[in-house]
């Protein structure tokens, strides 16, 4: 399913194809009072700290900060509209400038960088707890990086979320509780029902 996105690099800007696949360093960060200190460590949570404060003065959430490779660094960024309006294009590169601005401040990656920013998508990572209540209903995939209940991956209908915990009932019919700091990665599936629930509310006439 392509989404807005859009890449920065340190110099020049391009817009470029949607971003797909999990990143192999994926690190996800997230800046809502309740999650602030949920996984937040080393570069990328000093980019998460850093970028933050900007997206939310202009009206975004930021959902994922991912740095990959070493000797040119990419920096993935994923925004949602805190409205809750589906994100644009021109979202997308008013994020990359204000977000390219101030990295360059603050300077945490030496030498050249490239910055990409893309929206959540409808099929989606769950990477704060409020994505796991809005959601609720909907078929996810989740892996730990810790074995719960004996195993690692799991695939069920998202139950919702606390403040410490998300909850998917299996295909079994159980019910299981992830910790929300253990969570690698986690993610909506592209079903009828998400398509549906995503798509714009029509104007009434």
């Amino acid at each position: 399913m392509l989404s807005p996105y859009f890449q920065l690099s340190t110099h020049q800007q391009t817009t470029s194809s949607t971003l797909g696949g999990w990143p192999s360093r994926a690190a996800f960060f997230v800046l809502d009072a309740q999650d602030a200190l949920l996984n937040h460590t080393g570069l990328e949570g000093r980019i998460a700290a850093s970028i933050g404060p900007t997206l939310e003065s202009m009206g975004f959430e930021l959902v994922r900060v991912a740095v990959l490779g070493r000797e040119k660094p990419t920096v993935q960024i994923m925004a949602d509209r805190a409205d809750g309006a589906l994100i644009r294009v021109e979202d997308c590169e008013e994020i990359s400038h204000a977000v390219g601005a101030v990295l360059d401040v603050d300077d945490p990656i030496p030498g050249e960088w490239t910055l990409e920013v893309s929206s959540a998508g409808i099929d989606r990572p769950l990477t704060r707890a409020k994505d796991w209540n809005r959601f609720s209903g909907h078929l996810a995939k989740a892996e730990t990086h810790m074995p719960v209940g004996g195993r690692k991956r799991f695939a069920g209908i998202v139950l919702g979320a606390d403040d410490t915990h998300g909850r998917l009932r299996l295909e079994d019919g159980t019910e299981i509780a992830l910790p929300l700091g253990d969570v690698r990665k986690a993610r909506l599936v592209l079903t009828d029902e998400l398509i549906a629930a995503s798509a714009p509310s029509k104007p009434v006439s």
